[in-house]
C-alpha cells in the first residue's frame, strides 16, 4: 500500500526500519499518471518489505527542492536513511522491480 509523503512525515519514513521508495509526481503530469498503476502494484507486492510513498511536488515544494527534483516523475530510493538510487521519467515495471530488488 502506498503512503502519502509530506514534509511532516518524510524524515520518519526515510529513517524507518524499511527501505523507502518515493514517487515525486503531480496531478497534471501525464507520465506520472502512466506509471502510477505500476507503482501501486509494486507497493502491494513489496508490502511489509519496502515502504512506497507518493509525494506531490506542488504540495511539498521543499522536499522537491531539497532533492533537486526538476523533472517528474522522479523516483528516489532510500535505505538506512540515505538516498541510494534515482530514476527519472516513466520506466517499465521490470526496471522498477529491478530497483526495488536492489534495496532489499
Amino acid at each position: 500500500m502506498e503512503v502519502q509523503i509530506t514534509s511532516e512525515n518524510f524524515e520518519s519514513l526515510k529513517n524507518g526500519q524499511l527501505p523507502l521508495v518515493v514517487d515525486f509526481w503531480a496531478t497534471w503530469c501525464g507520465p506520472c499518471r502512466m506509471i502510477a498503476p505500476v507503482i501501486a502494484e509494486l507497493a502491494k507486492e513489496y508490502d511489509g518489505r519496502i515502504t512506497v510513498g507518493k509525494c506531490d511536488v506542488e504540495e511539498n515544494e521543499d522536499l522537491a527542492m531539497e532533492y533537486g527534483i526538476r523533472n517528474i516523475p522522479t523516483i528516489l530510493f532510500f535505505k538506512g536513511g540515505q538516498m541510494v538510487d534515482k530514476l527519472v521519467g516513466a520506466v517499465n515495471k521490470a526496471k522498477l522491480d529491478e530497483k526495488f530488488q536492489s534495496i532489499l
